[in-house]
């Protein structure tokens, strides 16, 4: 089974934290979100998955939200990646 895991560039991520709605839940840093975002990947992985790093496009999570009335939060930004093929 493949999954797409949302990627956040290192340059974008202040920009991200600006956009979300849950900045309280966020990793403070790139690097620490970076951390974790490995340590996923690799469980998934571990586990028969095929990950695909999906590098997230902030204006396009922003209008695809929009569009929704969606939230720029988790479950949204989860969905985003999800959908998108």
């Amino acid at each position: 089974m493949e999954v797409n895991l949302a990627y956040y560039r290192r340059k974008d991520w202040k920009k991200f934290l600006k956009l979300i709605d849950d900045k309280d839940s966020m990793h403070g840093s790139w690097n620490d979100w970076h951390k974790s975002f490995l340590k996923t990947k690799h469980s998934l992985i571990s586990k028969g998955f095929i990950v695909n790093n999906f590098i997230v496009d902030l204006d396009k999570l922003k209008i695809y939200c929009s569009n929704r009335n969606l939230k720029i939060d988790g479950k949204a930004r989860s969905q985003f990646v999800s959908n998108i093929k």
